[in-house]
């Protein structure tokens, strides 16, 4: 076959993948992860059993209903698609079993399937693919990420979405039980990195069918393909467990017979139970995380996620809030000291934000990061945001404002929420901020509802192109939410994904404009810090890896070596 442009340009990402795992976390990376290659031989523990805490309840297994990283993490350890992300954060072959034959022009991909198996016993086949992403893309099933994964993607993807086609005219197609032809709608250079996402998992059509509305409400009702089952979990419950899938068919690479979960939300409670020998991994920040800046077993990742204020516009989606203000909008994303929120709140290694696209996330053909186009956009500046507030409230006719602060209810966001309102109200006067802190899943029903004001939001990208965050705000987009709409915005993002798709550096500054814009002319969100993570570990854990975009974890790998 013949290498076409877009086959170089595929190649290219691969390699700016591995390029961003060296930039990303360098030795540092390797220690965060436990990939060490001299670990890789150590003598197996005969009790393979790990035991680890999360931040909030799963809020549904389903890939395609899937939004948030909890339910993320669970699908990528207990299901595998066409691609899974290897330990260096590069997209490889799963249940493919090889890369994919490309057309001349770049918009067909054949995928041969190897011989893999449902934890039924049944075959993992094409048609599981081809029926589950119609059924993402289907208006009735109501997923957020099918159309934002596979609008622009996947030919008739957004025509489908909008009700204007029928699914059945998705460009995926089951050829034979072991072949799987895929349409695009245009050439992506970053469409392989897609093949390792939630969203691309496969489902069986016969169980789903007859689970009905039960299907994926427990682990009961689901089916595994990955290198992990779900036990123990009724859908609503604060634990859960993963068994080894002795279906899976890389089930001699899995080392873990057992991971035991629970959903902790305070730091000093899996700080105690870390201490206590009960779990065997613990996040910190804050005093924790100087309480603990020495200790032999930290752990350190910096993370391509940025955390934002997003401004809602629209309350309920109808009425006019006064952040449909562009004054008010400034004033706040001006209002609050982000290196202080950085180093005495979170105190964890992450640093302040004035920009949307994450530093050392992608790079170009000449190693340049993204992040240089634009620099710094909206930085903390007190006396500017004032002048800004002032004007806001003579174009609204009053003299005070109060709004409604939406965060969640763990013990961090407690903190960086109770911060930002104490900086506001003391940069903005007259303005009065109300505290709405909910549990995860009730900031979600929340945000899809746009019943806020304020929210303090993030964002971890799915695949590795500055899109992955700049498509967030397009008036069409499901994760907007906030009532934000410009026809300036949608016009560069499109250009970005058609025009200049096969032109690198055309795209990314269309991709440039477009964050401008967001973030400092309109000033529709408020970047606030790029996280890290910081977490005591026990140094039997080996081979836990954290990725950099798509799902946090993966479990596939890791092992205990030493405890015993």
């Amino acid at each position: 076959m013949k290498k076409s442009k877009l086959v170089w340009l595929l190649s290219l990402v691969l390699v700016l993948s591995v390029f961003l795992a060296a930039c990303g976390g360098g030795d540092d990376k390797d220690k965060d992860n436990n990939n060490s290659s001299e670990d890789s031989s150590s003598k197996l523990d005969a009790k393979q059993e790990l035991n680890l805490n999360e931040s909030a309840e799963i809020p549904t297994a389903d890939s395609a209903l899937a939004t948030d990283t909890v339910g993320f993490t669970v699908l990528n350890n207990i299901s595998e698609g066409l691609y899974r992300l290897n330990k260096d954060n590069v997209a490889e072959p799963a249940i493919a079993a090889e890369e994919p034959k490309v057309s001349e022009d770049g918009t067909v991909y054949t995928f041969k399937l190897r011989d893999a198996k449902w934890s039924d016993g049944s075959q993992v086949t094409a048609n599981d693919f081809e029926f589950a992403w119609k059924r993402a893309i289907d208006p009735k099933t109501g997923s957020e990420y099918g159309p934002y994964m596979m609008n622009g993607v996947l030919k008739n993807a957004e025509k489908i979405s909008t009700g204007k086609a029928k699914p059945d005219t998705l460009g995926v197609k089951a050829v034979d039980d072991k072949t799987l032809e895929v349409t695009l709608e245009k050439p992506i250079p970053y469409f392989l990195s897609l093949m390792a996402f939630p969203t691309f998992l496969p489902a069986k059509e016969e169980f789903v069918k007859e689970k009905g509305k039960q299907y994926a409400k427990s682990s009961d009702n689901l089916l595994y393909n990955g290198p992990f089952t779900l036990n123990d979990w009724d859908g609503t419950g604060l634990k859960w467990t993963y068994k080894k899938n002795e279906n899976y068919w890389d089930k001699d690479n899995v080392k873990l017979d057992t991971i035991n979960v629970d959903v902790v939300k305070e730091t000093s409670t899996a700080v105690n139970l870390y201490n206590s020998g009960e779990k065997d991994r613990a996040g910190l920040d804050g005093d924790f995380a100087a309480q603990y800046a020495n200790d032999k077993n930290l752990v350190k990742f910096e993370e391509a996620t940025v955390f934002y204020l997003k401004f809602n516009q629209k309350r309920n989606g109808k009425t006019n809030t006064p952040l449909a203000n562009l004054n008010i909008r400034e004033a706040l994303s001006q209002a609050f000291n982000k290196e202080e929120l950085t180093k005495t709140v979170l105190a964890n290694g992450s640093e302040p934000a004035n920009y949307l696209v994450p530093k050392n996330f992608t790079f170009d053909e000449n190693k340049k990061d993204f992040r240089d186009i634009n620099g710094d956009l909206t930085k903390f500046d007190a006396t500017a945001a004032k002048d800004a507030w002032e004007k806001g409230l003579k174009e609204l006719g009053v003299k005070k404002l109060t709004l409604e602060f939406l965060g969640d209810d763990t013990d961090l966001a407690k903190k960086m929420d109770e911060y930002m309102k104490n900086q506001l109200e003391k940069n903005l006067p007259g303005l009065t901020i109300k505290l709405k802190e909910v549990p995860f899943q009730n900031r979600i029903d929340l945000d899809t509802n746009q019943d806020y004001d304020i929210q303090f939001a993030g964002w971890g990208p799915d695949y590795q192109d500055p899109l992955t965050f700049i498509s967030l705000w397009t008036s069409d987009s499901a994760q907007n939410k906030m009532g934000y709409a410009s026809d300036e915005y949608d016009k560069l993002v499109k250009e970005a994904s058609t025009t200049y798709a096969t032109d690198p550096e055309k795209r990314w500054q269309a991709l440039a404009d477009a964050e401008k814009l967001v973030v400092e002319k309109d000033a529709a969100i408020a970047p606030v810090y790029q996280r890290a993570r910081v977490s005591l570990q026990q140094p039997y854990v080996k081979d836990l890896v954290q990725h950099n975009f798509g799902p946090d974890f993966s479990y596939k790998w890791a092992y205990i070596s030493g405890k015993e």
